[in-house]
């Protein structure tokens, strides 16, 4: 966005006083000590009002450029936070088990899940994500990326039992502790989906809880399929010690829910900042201001002729 101003347009008030200067105080001439000169004269040659015009002209573009002509351009710079997301998934083998989509009951929840965490890094396109994959253990799948393609490709690559068939939701969430807090992402989340009850972890829920409470992530829990396969009181611990929210989605379309939920309450931050550019273009007029007076001198001296 930009527009055309002067930086002193009162200046323009010049041109009045000047107007008044040479009607009300006019320069002496042979006038004094030939007062009926102008009868022998007679009106004003061409060249004279040739005189006055390249005068006029100077002393208008002086006064432009002492207006100071300028474009100003406004710009707009808009800041987003990004954030440092971890999505820890589950894929121990009861993520085999069907019945979860109820418009389709032959899928079953692990290619569910991967639909829905696929449609979530899409409206993700700001933020940094990495991916754990967890059964019998944990290993990371992908570290922290702004790659969307290569992160979709290791989503779509990612099985049932590549670790294991048991659970590991401790030891899972504390890797993912440490990645994020390793980071200097101001805002860190970890997003751990689980359709069970940790039976494998080595770090024990009390030193994960602590560790949890201590760090700077937000913590969001989402269990799928039924309350009683999931410890859902120590789940919902878990995610209140990291300033989150517990989720159970029963069904597909519950699921999809909760995603759109979590991606809508951790928008990215805006910051707007604006700035104008300055551009001056007194020197435009400041040249034919020189010119135009220039050639009023030597019409008005060198070549003799009376106004």
């Amino acid at each position: 966005m930009s527009h055309y101003s002067f930086e002193f347009p009162y200046l323009f008030l010049l041109i009045g006083l000047f107007w008044l200067c040479f009607k009300k105080c006019p320069a002496k001439s042979l006038a004094i000590y030939l007062p009926y000169i102008h009868f022998l004269i007679g009106k004003k040659s061409v060249k004279s009002r040739w005189i006055d015009i390249f005068k006029w002209i100077g002393i208008l573009a002086l006064i432009t450029a002492l207006a100071s002509p300028v474009k100003v351009e406004k710009f707009n710079n808009i800041k987003k936070e990004a954030r440092d997301i971890m999505l820890i998934l589950d894929s121990s083998k009861s993520m085999l088990d069907r019945g979860f989509d109820l418009e389709n009951l032959e899928k079953d929840k692990f290619n569910i899940v991967i639909d829905v965490i696929s449609n979530f890094i899409k409206e993700r396109p700001n933020d940094r994500i990495g991916v754990i994959n967890f059964s019998s253990s944990a290993f990371i799948a992908s570290p922290l990326t702004f790659d969307k393609n290569y992160l979709q490709n290791i989503i779509k690559k990612q099985r049932v039992g590549i670790v294991g068939s048991r659970t590991a939701i401790y030891d899972a969430l504390a890797q993912a502790t440490y990645i994020l807090e390793n980071s200097d992402a101001k805002s860190k989340i970890a997003i751990l989906l689980t359709d069970g009850a940790d039976n494998m972890s080595y770090t024990t829920y009390k030193d994960l809880k602590n560790a949890i409470s201590k760090s700077t992530i937000k913590l969001y829990i989402v269990g799928v399929g039924e309350y009683d396969d999931l410890n859902v009181p120590k789940l919902k611990e878990l995610a209140k010690a990291g300033r989150g929210n517990f989720f159970l989605a029963s069904n597909s379309f519950a699921l999809n829910k909760i995603y759109k939920e979590i991606d809508k309450s951790e928008t990215s931050k805006m910051k707007g900042e604006s700035y104008k550019k300055y551009t001056y273009y007194y020197y435009f007029p400041l040249i034919i201001s020189i010119i135009f007076l220039l050639l009023f001198v030597y019409y008005k001296s060198a070549k003799g002729i009376a106004k």
